[in-house]
């Protein structure tokens, strides 16, 4: 699985989301992490785990106590990937645009030649 594919696949998890969430405020030690939730320091242990190989987190030491930190640079390459797709949609959105821009404009001279007849029962 290249990183791409893990950065987005460990965010499908809304508990890791928050974890980055949070991180994003500074770094935290696994404990710290763990005290909102309902669950074990393990089972925290293991969303970090899934975060640390898919690269947004890193830790000093194997230790609990080691301060989990979030590798905000690795955001880049997933906005990059997200930003290229954007942009082509976002001109495709133009050009459709300007197409109904022509069609509208067409229709509307269409409707001022002076050829035009009145409806019955309106003359």
């Amino acid at each position: 699985m290249d990183q791409l594919s893990r950065l987005f696949a460990a965010l499908t998890d809304p508990t890791r989301r928050d974890l980055v969430a949070r991180l994003t405020e500074g770094d935290a030690t696994v404990g710290e992490l763990a005290a909102p939730y309902d669950m074990s320091v393990q089972a925290v242990s293991k969303h970090l785990k899934v975060l640390e190989q898919a690269g947004l987190v890193s830790r000093a030491g194997p230790a609990h106590r080691s301060p989990v930190h979030l590798e905000a640079e690795v955001f880049d390459l997933m906005t990059g990937w997200i930003e290229r797709y954007r942009r082509r949609a976002e001109e495709r959105y133009r050009r459709l645009d300007a197409l109904l821009a022509a069609m509208n404009e067409r229709t509307a001279n269409e409707g001022t030649t002076g050829d035009e007849q009145p409806l019955e029962g309106t003359a």
